[in-house]
């Protein structure tokens, strides 16, 4: 059956209607806008500054709000209708994810925008961006579908937003713990390390090592994903 963006849209509608009647959904938006414009404010301008507000946006947008959605479907008891509806997995997972995906790139750049931040290659880092929000919208429909109810997830969804936002934090103490240096490699902290490298001038040659790596944790994911839901049709 080939992909009908139809179908994809009109699950987009419903979410939009869906969220914009839950307003504790729907607020969830403005924290990393009022930390943004607060540090738009300060003057602080340092790489690690700008990704911590970031990294909030796609946990508490990208995968919250996402989460959010899946569960609430769960918790309303249509999730196994659109299982047995005529669309495709990918019609499904593509329609719940389009809302999280615009919500999450307009809220970036307003971000970008309070906080001024400019940098040095925009396409580099718009491309390790727009993966990292297909990443944590993964992170996202993975625990909607794995919770019960919307006030699960929004339990479920804090040591995720804690870890994914603050970890950069622990940097510091690399050196005296050399076992947290396993935490470089996940995407969160991919994403400043590009930045940095971004600042001092890298390009394409010097950025598709941490690209690569953030595509993959996309791609296990999203592969997870696929397969818990899958399970989740045969479950039903």
């Amino acid at each position: 059956m080939t992909f009908s963006l139809k179908r994809s849209l009109a699950i987009f509608r419903k979410d939009y209607k869906d969220v914009s009647k839950n307003l504790y959904v729907s607020t969830t938006v403005l924290m990393p806008l009022i930390l943004a414009a607060v540090y738009g404010r300060t003057g602080v301008e340092t790489v690690e500054v700008y990704f911590l507000v970031f990294n909030l946006t796609f946990t508490m947008v990208a995968a919250y709000v996402q989460s959010a959605l899946i569960a609430e479907e769960k918790e309303k008891n249509t999730l196994r209708g659109l299982m047995l509806s005529p669309a495709t997995t990918a019609e499904i997972l593509g329609g719940k994810s389009m809302l999280s995906f615009l919500g999450t790139l307009i809220v970036l750049v307003m971000c970008a925008f309070f906080m001024e931040y400019q940098p040095g290659n925009l396409l580099i880092i718009s491309v390790a961006s727009l993966i990292s929000i297909v990443f944590y919208i993964g992170i996202g429909t993975l625990i909607g579908l794995l919770t019960r109810s919307v006030m699960e997830a929004s339990v479920a969804i804090l040591p995720v937003a804690f870890f994914f936002s603050f970890v950069p934090l622990v940097k510091p103490f690399m050196d005296e713990y050399p076992i947290l240096k396993a935490v470089n490699f996940f995407p969160n902290l991919q994403l400043i390390e590009l930045a940095n490298q971004i600042e001092t001038g890298a390009g394409w040659g010097d950025s598709w090592s941490a690209i690569l790596i953030i595509l993959g944790w996309t791609v296990v994911i999203t592969s997870f994903v696929v397969a818990v839901y899958n399970r989740k049709m045969v479950d039903h």
